[in-house]
This record gives structure tokens, sequence and C-alpha cells, in this order.
């Protein structure tokens, strides 16, 4: 029963571990940083199988800040290397013109796949973990035209081209794969910042406007992109099985190469988006399938703990007047200046920091016209009153009940009494829009409907793509239409959908005035909440 879990593993399972942890046994190495340098020549070349004097020749033209390597040395560095596994043994063969040559060179040596992963990612982590990343946001609104573009030729008659479905599928999943990486990175490094307690007031106030502004702006959008996102997956699911088949009968990769899919010890890792894990994992990105909770719901929590973390630092620089403040950057500096420092100098700084000097600190100050000097004695200087709360208690914090917090029970029932009719407002004026839809001319909408249609509209044309219409005979006049010029919303079940038509005027009456559209029409419609599919209403 106390097994742990590598204990667990078939014997199989735990050796490949083992073997495969062991690869980066030359990062902790005490030598790590020759290993490294001379890691990084192999990973600069493609296929290539280097010798000792190679290896020595690229070492000395890269200026790696390693210690210089003679032959027999760098010799025992390759073995380790092979021996971990990050290096290979080549089996080329040599060909020497000399027993003197052959001798050099017939060792030759070579990156494994193993290798050349940890030494990347090693790379990568030197380069910037401890820079700020920043959240590639733009990125989950190109995921979800994607997902609304392959959805739609999905579900057309004939279905989608194997190709584009594959060119469509793989640009998706790079996509949300590297803003799901930069959401990571950027909240790690956030988490980071947070556990500090020793941040001044400057470096307070700039991680102060990144949580507010930053952190605010991308929970905002992810809370608005996500829902969308999460109902074009529910639509594309019950095809997704229909789709992935397609795929493979069109393209099977490294999996339909002969060979390459029987053996078991070659194993084939597919891209991204070819196996139906993938899209699970997408999936669970937007929308809690498994009870767990969501991406978006930790991405939720996680800037409320942040925001909680800045909160306590607040506080904690709020009682930094009564001399409660954490100087552990100030003691850190310190002991820094007594590592550096010869024995003589350590002792001056330990009196300057310390006030090792005559007893002349008692920890209350005296009146500035009863000043003390050093040399004085404590026999015969003068009594110094101690206030009783640090005489008895050791403390100069005010002691009291504190106030009664205040109660706005009121002003919440207040505001949620408005929120709700605001939405029962909008609720109405949608239902209005749908009622009236085919007879714009002959009604005469609310203000409230009207500004819901045009709030509509604009994000319909702004979501639009302009297409050159014609044959493109520049003495001819050409034309332009509108494509994807359509906009919804969720909450309210409404769709609006903008189309170019030359000589139609939509004209809608309100008791704010007139709107004339010129070129324009108008299609309202229902977006259904449980088959996710619109039925809509031509109108002009």
């Amino acid at each position: 029963m106390g097994a742990t879990a590598q204990e667990s593993l078939p014997e199989t399972g735990r050796d490949d571990t083992w073997q495969r942890l062991n690869a980066y046994a030359y990062l902790s190495a005490p030598e790590r940083l020759e290993y490294v340098a001379v890691m990084r020549v192999f990973c600069g070349t493609l296929l290539a199988d280097l010798a000792v004097p190679d290896v020595l020749t690229r070492l000395a033209g890269s200026g790696e800040p390693a210690v210089p390597l003679d032959a027999e040395t760098l010799t025992a560095r390759l073995e380790r290397l092979v021996h971990w596994g990050a290096l290979l043994r080549s089996s080329h063969s040599v060909k020497a013109s000399s027993i003197t040559e052959y001798q050099r060179s017939r060792s030759r040596y070579q990156l494994s796949k193993l290798g050349e992963r940890i030494q990347r990612d090693a790379d990568e982590v030197l380069a910037g973990a401890d820079a700020a990343r920043e959240v590639s946001s733009e990125l989950l609104a190109l995921v979800e035209r994607g997902l609304r573009e392959l959805n739609e030729l999905v579900q057309r008659p004939g279905g989608i081209e194997p190709q584009d479905a594959q060119e469509r599928v793989s640009t998706l999943f790079v996509q949300f794969t590297e803003f799901a990486d930069s959401v990571r990175d950027f909240y790690a490094y956030l988490g980071q910042v947070l556990a500090r307690y020793d941040l001044d007031s400057a470096e307070y106030q700039g991680f102060k406007e990144l949580l507010l502004d930053y952190v605010e702006a991308i929970r905002e959008d992810v809370a608005f992109r996500a829902p969308r996102i999460a109902s074009v997956l529910d639509l594309l699911w019950p095809h997704l099985s229909g789709l992935l088949e397609r795929l493979d009968a069109h393209a099977r990769g490294l999996s339909g190469v002969p060979g390459a899919g029987g053996q078991p010890e070659v194993r084939v890792q597919r891209s991204r988006g070819r196996e139906k894990a993938d899209w699970e994992g997408l999936r669970g990105w937007f929308t809690d399938v498994d009870g767990q909770g969501s991406q978006v719901d930790q991405l939720r929590d996680a800037t409320m703990r942040a925001l909680q973390s800045l909160l306590t630092n607040a506080k904690r620089m709020l009682r930094s007047a009564s001399g409660e403040m954490s100087r552990r950057k100030d003691l850190l500096r310190l002991a820094r200046w007594f590592d550096e420092a010869a024995p003589e100098e350590a002792h001056d700084i330990a009196v300057a920091a310390f006030g090792l000097y005559g007893a002349r600190h008692l920890g209350v100050p005296p009146a500035s016209d009863e000043a003390v000097p050093a040399y004085t004695s404590w026999w015969n200087g003068p009594v110094v009153e101690v206030p009783v709360a640090l005489r008895e208690r050791g403390s100069r914090a005010q002691r009291g009940r504190a106030s009664a917090m205040e109660n706005h029970s009121a002003q919440k029932r207040h505001l949620q009494e408005v929120a709700r009719a605001q939405a029962e407002a909008r609720r109405a004026a949608a239902d209005e829009l749908c009622s009236a839809a085919g007879r714009f001319a002959d009604v005469r909408l609310t203000s409230a409907a009207l500004g819901l249609l045009l709030e509509l509209l604009a994000t319909a044309l702004g979501n639009a793509r302009l297409r050159r219409t014609g044959d493109g005979n520049p003495d001819e006049a050409q034309e332009f239409g509108l494509e994807s010029a359509q906009s919804e919303n969720a909450e309210l079940g409404i769709q609006l959908t903008v189309r170019r038509s030359s000589g139609a005027n939509s004209v809608l009456h309100s008791a704010d005035g007139v709107l004339m559209l010129d070129d324009l029409e108008l299609e309202v419609g229902r977006v259904a909440a449980s088959a996710g599919r619109e039925a809509e209403v031509s109108v002009s």
C-alpha cells in the first residue's frame, strides 16, 4: 500500500523514465558551463557528426564564456554526455590519410533527440526566465474566427476539402498553443513577483499598474471570447469524428509510412489537432467538461488572487509608518556588503548598521532640549520616560475597539435592481427587433430597440471583410461586397447579418428619428441556445 508512483510503473516504464531524467544530469554537474557550451555546438548543426577536433574548433569560434578545454578533457566530457544520453556515437565511416588522423577522428558524436530538446529548453529558460512575457491575446480572436469558418465549411453540402481542412486545423492549434503558453508564462511571472514582500513604493506602483490595467484587459478579453468559442465548439463537436477520419484518409503523415505504425519501438507523435485528445484539451480550456473547472475559471481565480496579493502589499506599505515594514531587501543588501568586505571594513559596517557605539540608544528619543552626549554614562544620564504600552507590551500599536463595518446592503439591492431593469429592457428591445423583422419600414421602433440594432450593426461592420466584385476591368466601375458581416448577442439570443446590395435601401423609423441605410440589407433572427442554429428573417 505504501508503494510510490514510480514503483507502480512496469519495469520497462521505470527504466525509460530513469533514462530520460538522466539526460538532464549535465545541467547540474559541477562542469555545467562546459557541458552547455558543448551541447550548443551540437545544437547548431543538423544531422552532423563531429569529432573532438571539430568541436574544439567550433568552441574556439563560438565565444562561449566556458573554461577553454583541451582535447583530453573534451573527450571525457563527450563520453559523459553519451553516457547520460544527450549525445550518440556516430556510425559513419571515417576516411583518414594517416594513422594519426584516424586516431584523432575515429570517435565521432552526434546529437540525440532528447538532448536537443533538453538543451533547447535550457537555452530558452536562460534567455528569458525572469522576463514578463506578453500575452498574445490577439490570437484568441483568430482562434474564434478559425473555428467559425471551419464549422461553416464542415456543415455545408459536400463538406470541406481535406487539404483546406488540414491547413485550417494546423493553423488553429498553432495559434491556440501560442496563446495558452503565453498565458501560463505571464501568470507564472506574476506569481513570482507577488510572492515578494520587499517591494518599495516605485516597484509597487509599477506592479499595481500592471495588474489593474494589463491583467484586467486580459481577463476581460478572455471572458468575452470564451463563451463564443465554447458555443462554436459545441456546434462543431458532432462533426469532429468525421472531420478527423477525412483528414486521416487524406494524409496519414508519419503514421502512414510503411513500417512506422506497426513497429512498437517506433513511436510517432502526430501534429496538433489530428487526435481527438487535442480537441478535448482545446474544449476543456474554455468549458468545464470534467467538473474540475475550465482554464478560463482558473484564469479568473488567479486574477483575483493576484489582486488580493496586491492588497496585502498595500497594507504592508501602510503599516511601514509604524515601524512594522519588512526589511528583507535592506538586510540582503547589508549581507552582501558583509560578504564582500574585508575584516576591518566589516567591523565598521556593523557599527554603522547596528549603532554599536556608546550607550545612547534606548528606543525612545529624548526631548530636543535634553540631548545627551554619547560619552555620558547610564549612571549619570537623565531618565527617559517610556510609554506604558511600550514598557508593558513591547508595542507602540494603539489599542481599543475597532469601528463597526458599514452596512451596504441597501446600496447592493439598489444596484441589483438597476442591473435587473437594464437587462429586462435589453431583452424587451431584442424581442421588439425580432418581432419587427421583415417590416421595419412599417413599424416605429423604440429608442432602446434602435440602440440595440445600431450596436449590432456596428459590431457586424467591424467584423466584416471587404470583397471586390466585378471582372477586374479598370475601365469599369468597381463595387465592393461584404463578407462575414455578422454579429450576435448570445445572452439576448439575437443575430444580425448585413449584406451589400446595390440599389437596396433600408429605412428604420424610431422615436429618435429616421435612419436610412443605402445599399445595405439587414437580416435579424434568433439564435437557438439548444441546437445553436440560427433562424433568420430577411428584411430590407
